[in-house]
């Protein structure tokens, strides 16, 4: 301390400050996956710019006149968030961006095509979502400083997931009660709620996954956690039973008790977890179906639609058929009828997208979706960290597991859901919480990178602006000091 404490006045942060020539020298690896991202979002936005032309050639037979602004308004945003990755998170993984920006912008030329509106809205939205994205990256220099906040985020989350069920707030669309209204505003506050209660379950699994591991309670022949770290399983198990009771929401509810599980088992190695959390959920879905029509109904439709082709069963009949049209290499963007389908731009997006690029581009966004679970599995196995290691497992679980529950329902692997498909689905609050969500997983991969040394760990800003009052401070009382020697005994 004393050595930092004594350096120069002029040249408080010059210590900290790494040019850029250098900083490639430091971190090659690093400077060739910024590189590559660029390379990646570049390709993305081609994509995604040749989709929207396509499209429209085959709805209108003519080219979007707006074609040039789009795609310059498109690479604007990509490469922004680009540079802000390269400036504040350098040695992030090179594909989470790229792969949601593909994603992202797929959803939105669908989107496009299903209705010019909704899409006005939703280029809104891709605005407001990239912006936060890169607040995020700018605020949370250190994924770790979000450990602090695990009660507030806990209490928040909680309520905001219970929000919706507040009379004069909460509003049924659909069937479901998920959103909260503030007069012309409409936001799902559960979107957010999941990545709340995930940054607190891995500060909590973080702190006492040895307790939680450890078997010092005696239940006849089991051994078990003492009761009051088995707490966050039955919290989570709770959760689910109250968003599936109260919200009617079968996707959320199992969304988030997945996380909860899933995140349990990789704090302790245990998989003993996993089956208790299956005899958990398979419980109060067993009792839900017993108790509650509208969950039946959605049994029902999955098990046999075309009793009721016309009528409940319509919207999973509908989209068995527009998947089936598409083939091999679907319909041609533009040429399907994939507003057959009520809802097709919340829910059945995936079946649009299955029916105009066919079993080919429903498989590239299949494989979109496995990278970046792969992404983020990787991000988990390379920081040493419990929070940073638990955190990435969260939010990966939170990407994957609903993807799998929207695609899984469209094609009737499981009962249908009403949830959102990541980056690709309608919607503001799904569309910002999911950005959210890749900005806090790039972070922590940077963290990774920066403490295996494929990146210098610089300060950050904060640190450095701390820094400089200290040393600012330090200076002050020593001038005191001297001038108080000076001045002699009074």
């Amino acid at each position: 301390m004393t050595d930092v404490l004594d350096t120069d006045p002029n040249a408080d942060l010059e210590p900290d400050r790494i040019g850029r020539r250098e900083r490639r020298e430091l971190a090659p690896l690093a400077y060739r996956r910024r590189n590559a991202e660029l390379t990646l979002i570049i390709m993305a936005a081609v994509i995604t710019a040749s989709a929207y032309t396509i499209a429209s050639l085959g709805t209108n037979a003519e080219i979007p006149p707006g074609i040039f602004g789009f795609v310059a308004l498109l690479l604007g945003l990509l490469l922004g968030a680009h540079f802000v990755v390269r400036k504040f998170a350098r040695g992030a993984d090179s594909t989470l961006l790229p792969l949601a920006a593909l994603l992202h912008g797929i959803g939105f030329v669908m989107i496009t095509r299903l209705d010019d509106e909704l899409a006005g809205l939703q280029s809104l939205w891709s605005l407001v979502g990239i912006s936060v994205f890169v607040a995020v990256l700018v605020v949370v220099q250190r994924a770790t400083d979000l450990a602090r906040f695990r009660w507030v985020l806990f209490f928040g989350g909680a309520g905001a997931l219970l929000l919706p069920l507040v009379p004069g707030l909460g509003s049924t669309i659909n069937g479901a009660r998920i959103w909260v209204s503030l007069g012309p505003i409409n936001f799902q506050p559960g979107e957010f709620a999941k990545i709340a209660l995930a940054i607190f379950f891995a500060a909590y699994f973080a702190d006492n996954r040895e307790l939680i591991a450890a078997k010092t309670w005696k239940v006849g022949p089991l051994r078990l956690p003492e009761p009051r770290f088995l707490m966050p399983v039955l919290v989570a198990w709770g959760f689910a039973v109250v968003v599936m009771v109260g919200e009617r929401d079968l996707g959320s509810s199992l969304l988030f008790f997945t996380l909860f599980v899933v995140m349990i088992w990789v704090a302790t190695e245990r998989v003993g977890w996993l089956f208790l959390g299956a005899v958990l959920f398979g419980a109060a879905a067993y009792f839900s179906w017993t108790r509650f029509s509208h969950v039946q109904t959605r049994v029902a439709i999955w098990l046999d639609p075309w009793s009721d082709s016309l009528g409940r069963g319509y919207q999973i009949v509908q989209s068995l058929f527009g998947l089936a049209d598409g083939g091999l290499t679907g319909t041609g963007l533009g040429r399907g009828n994939p507003n057959q389908i009520p809802e097709a731009q919340n829910d059945f997006i995936f079946a649009a997208i299955g029916e105009e690029l066919g079993l080919i581009g429903a498989t590239a966004i299949l494989m979109s979706y496995l990278l970046i679970v792969g992404s983020g599995l990787r991000t988990a196995l390379r920081t040493d960290r419990e929070f940073e290691k638990l955190l990435a497992v969260g939010l990966t679980t939170i990407i994957g597991v609903q993807a799998f529950i929207i695609m899984g329902g469209v094609i009737k692997l499981i009962p249908l859901t009403g949830i959102t498909l990541p980056f690709v689905s309608y919607g503001g609050s799904s569309l910002i919480s999911n950005y959210i969500l890749l900005a806090l997983l790039m972070r922590v991969s940077d963290s990774a990178s920066r403490r295996i040394g494929e990146t210098p760990d610089e300060p950050t800003v904060g640190e450095r602006w701390s820094a400089w009052q200290l040393r600012r401070q330090v200076r002050r009382d020593r001038k005191h000091m001297a001038a108080r020697q000076q001045a002699g005994p009074s």
